[in-house]
Formats: structure tokens, C-alpha cells, sequence
């Protein structure tokens, strides 16, 4: 299997990306969003991110740093890779 790693940090994804990667994300979209220090920082409310992909996207295109991962996308799917265990189920 080939695989290609996009640094997000170096490389972030721009907005279409972020669509195609919503639009085959079999997680809940706001699980795409890091709800750590730095999101609380931010003084960001996690409420506004559940089921709301406009939101998540708008967000990440702004806060790179804020992507949850790693992602994993296919040509019909994609998931976060959390726990490690489902990277490999994904690639099985």
C-alpha cells in the first residue's frame, strides 16, 4: 500500500481538502477539532463545533494547529487515527 504523509504543519490543508476530508469522515466532525489547551485558550465553546462542519472547517482553515490526528483518508473514507489501534484496522 502506498501512503502519502502531509506535514499539516508545513502543508496545512486548505479549505477544499478540509471539505473532502468532512465530507468521508466517519467520526462526528467536531472530533476533528483538538479540544485542548489551546482551544481552551482561545475562550472557543465546544458546543458550536458538534455537528456542524462549516464551523470545523472555518475553524481549521484559521487554526491549523487545532486538527486533530493523524487523519486518514482513503479514496471512499477517512478517520482520526485515535486510539493507534484503528490505523491499523483502517489499512487492513
Amino acid at each position: 500500500m502506498r501512503a502519502e504523509v502531509v506535514l499539516y504543519m508545513k502543508t496545512p490543508p486548505d479549505r477544499a481538502t478540509l471539505e473532502t476530508i468532512v465530507s468521508l469522515l466517519e467520526d462526528p466532525v467536531e472530533d476533528l477539532v483538538r479540544k485542548d489547551s489551546k482551544f481552551k485558550e482561545l475562550g472557543l465553546n465546544p458546543e458550536e463545533y458538534v455537528g456542524n462542519p462549516q464551523a470545523v472547517i472555518d475553524l481549521l482553515v484559521e487554526r491549523k494547529a487545532l486538527m486533530q490526528r493523524p487523519v486518514l483518508v482513503r479514496s471512499d473514507k477517512a478517520i482520526i487515527g485515535r486510539p493507534k489501534g484503528r490505523i491499523v484496522e483502517f489499512l487492513g
